[in-house]
C-alpha cells in the first residue's frame, strides 16, 4: 500500500519503471481522443467539477487510461470525496502512476500522469481515507471504466 511518504518520494526521487511505454504525436493523439480528453490528457487539462456520471458512479470494475488502456485503478478503491471528480484510495499497481511536484497553480500539488503513456490524470493528495491516507482526483475525461 502506497503512503503520502512513498508518492513524496517517487515525485522527488524518480517514479517505479513502467511495464511498457507508448509514444504518440499530438497529431496522433488528437486523431484517437476525443477534443475533452486530449485537453485534459495530453494539455494538462482539468475538466469542470461534477461535469461527469463517473464521479457518482459506483459499480465493481476497473478503470484503465483512455490513451492507451493500462489498468490505473480498480473500483474497489474508488471512494466519494465530495470533489466533484473520481476520486480512489490507491493505484492498481504501483508503478502504473507516475508522479511529478507541480507548482503551476501557486502552491505545492503532485500531479499524477500515466507511467505508460504520459497522460495527465489529475493529482494525489494526503487527506484520503485510511489506512493509506491518499485521495487520487482523477480527471473522468482521463479515465475508461472497464
Amino acid at each position: 500500500m502506497l503512503t503520502w511518504n512513498d508518492v513524496r518520494r517517487f515525485a522527488e526521487e524518480g517514479n517505479p519503471a513502467p511495464d511498457r511505454t507508448l509514444q504518440r504525436s499530438d497529431e496522433e493523439w488528437a486523431e484517437l481522443l476525443t477534443p475533452e480528453q486530449f485537453q485534459v490528457t495530453r494539455k494538462a487539462g482539468t475538466e469542470r467539477a461534477f461535469s461527469n456520471e463517473m464521479c457518482s458512479r459506483f459499480e465493481p470494475g476497473a478503470y484503465s487510461c483512455v490513451c492507451c488502456d493500462t489498468l490505473l485503478f480498480d473500483g474497489d478503491t474508488k471512494f466519494e470525496s465530495g470533489t466533484g471528480w473520481p476520486s480512489f484510495t490507491q493505484p492498481a499497481r504501483e508503478n502504473a502512476i507516475a508522479y511529478h511536484s507541480d507548482n503551476s497553480v501557486g502552491r505545492s500539488r503532485i500531479e499524477t500522469t500515466c507511467n505508460t503513456c504520459g497522460a495527465h490524470l489529475g493529482h494525489v493528495f494526503p487527506d484520503g481515507p485510511p489506512p493509506g491516507g491518499l485521495r487520487y482526483c482523477m480527471n473522468a475525461a482521463a479515465l475508461r471504466k472497464c
